[in-house]
């Protein structure tokens, strides 16, 4: 708490700085350096539950929306310190869902089961630089290797707080902050952070990133904190190796978590172990990847957080369940080798087992096939314009069934 008060006082002082400032000061490079973008997303959600009925009892979960993203981010005014402001604001429509077939998490639940018919909200952030060092204090899409939000669904994510980022030594970004507030994907509310549903205060962490060998090769280390329900440690290691045709591609990654403070989760325990290594040639990319779980407790993230830091998170699963070991096969074309430019196609197959269960279970079993078929217009006043379609199954004997395709189709409109 005296963090955020802290960060407020110093917020104020900025902003009574920016006053001080001659106009054509504040002028100069917050509007010159602007980028203003309205992002139309179209979203068809279809999951079809195969041998029991989904939550609720229904048979399935399906929604339509069309979703409007503007996203401004101001420059930095010419000064001792730049003063700048981010804005992002939000708003979905549903076009189709009803009751029997809700919880798709592309709107908001009203306590009769009923899908909400519209929702929406605003992120603001105001944000300072100086040298190569810049403070954001406010609300945003945050995309950390130990907090990614999510961007899956109708709208994105998005974390109240306040961040610190460093590029003052060459190769190396150094992090820090704190966030207290959660907006969750399908939700227009402000919540508490928490994991699993239990509530801790504030969220902090701490992190570097060291990137050498002409950037080819990136050494990270973080440690995350929900206050009195649990702390993490990550430390990843990517790199990439031209080899003659081939690129070879490494990411190795180990996250170390267990209860914290007043342990209002319950004893926790998660460790993870993974590994992804990629081979591209010309059109075709080839990736295998390993995720090892142990512990008594699943992978540790913020409730509604993405899993993507986890090698082996895809659309529909991230398989990390307790104890859960899965591998991966993935295979990625680019059709501009046919002479198809901006048409991609991508395969994956995932297998877990291992899994441990509540009720004693030790050898619990899933898998899942995804593929996306995608498309971006090169040229043209459609130009960027994007065709997505994700078809995907997920069998487990320790779960749902199901079957899902998800249509989606998103154009920038760049304003400014």
């Amino acid at each position: 708490m005296k963090t955020r008060k802290t960060l407020s006082v110093a917020l104020l002082g900025a902003s009574g700085l920016i006053g001080n400032l001659p106009a054509v000061s504040l002028a100069a490079g917050f509007t010159e350096d602007a980028k203003i973008t309205l992002g139309l997303r179209n979203y068809y959600f279809n999951r079809n539950y195969l041998n029991h009925s989904g939550p609720n009892d229904q048979p399935q979960a399906e929604a339509w929306t069309q979703s409007f993203i503007l996203d401004a981010r101001s420059g930095f005014t010419q000064s001792t310190i730049g003063f700048g402001l981010d804005v992002l604001g939000m708003y979905s429509l549903k076009l189709d869902g009803n009751r029997n077939a809700a919880n798709s998490q592309m709107l908001p639940i009203h306590d009769d089961g009923r899908p909400a018919d519209d929702f929406g909200r605003t992120a603001v952030a105001a944000k300072a630089k100086i040298s190569k060092t810049e403070l954001k204090v406010g609300e945003w899409f945050a995309v950390l290797p130990i907090l990614r939000a999510d961007d899956g669904r109708s709208l994105p994510q998005t974390f109240q707080g306040a961040q610190i980022t460093s590029n003052e030594i060459n190769g190396l970004t150094l992090y820090g902050g704190q966030f207290w507030k959660n907006s969750q994907r399908q939700d227009a509310s402000r919540e508490e952070m928490s994991f699993s549903g239990f509530e801790g205060d504030d969220f902090n962490f701490a992190g570097g990133e060291f990137r050498f060998n002409g950037k080819n090769t990136m050494i990270g280390l973080w440690h995350a904190r929900l206050e009195d329900v649990y702390q993490q440690g990550y430390l990843q290691l990517t790199h990439s190796q031209p080899l003659g045709d081939w690129v070879l591609g490494a990411n190795l990654g180990y996250f170390d978590g267990k209860d914290e403070g007043a342990a209002k989760a319950g004893n926790l325990d998660n460790k993870v172990y993974q590994g992804s290594f990629s081979a591209k040639t010309g059109n075709n990319t080839f990736t295998v990847a390993y995720q090892k779980l142990s512990g008594n407790s699943k992978f540790l993230r913020i409730d509604g957080a993405s899993g993507g830091e986890l090698v082996n998170d895809g659309y529909t699963n991230s398989y990390d369940a307790i104890n859960e070991r899965s591998w991966q096969v993935r295979h990625d074309y680019n059709f501009t080798g046919l002479g198809i430019p901006g048409l991609t196609l991508m395969n994956r197959y995932v297998n877990g087992d291992s899994i441990h269960t509540t009720d004693g279970r030790k050898d619990g079993e899933e898998w899942g096939r995804e593929s996306e078929l995608a498309y971006t217009i090169q040229e043209g006043t459609l130009k960027n314009f994007t065709m997505r379609w994700r078809n995907s199954d997920v069998r487990r004997d320790v779960g749902q069934d199901f079957n899902e395709n998800r249509l989606i189709f998103s154009y920038p409109l760049s304003i400014l």
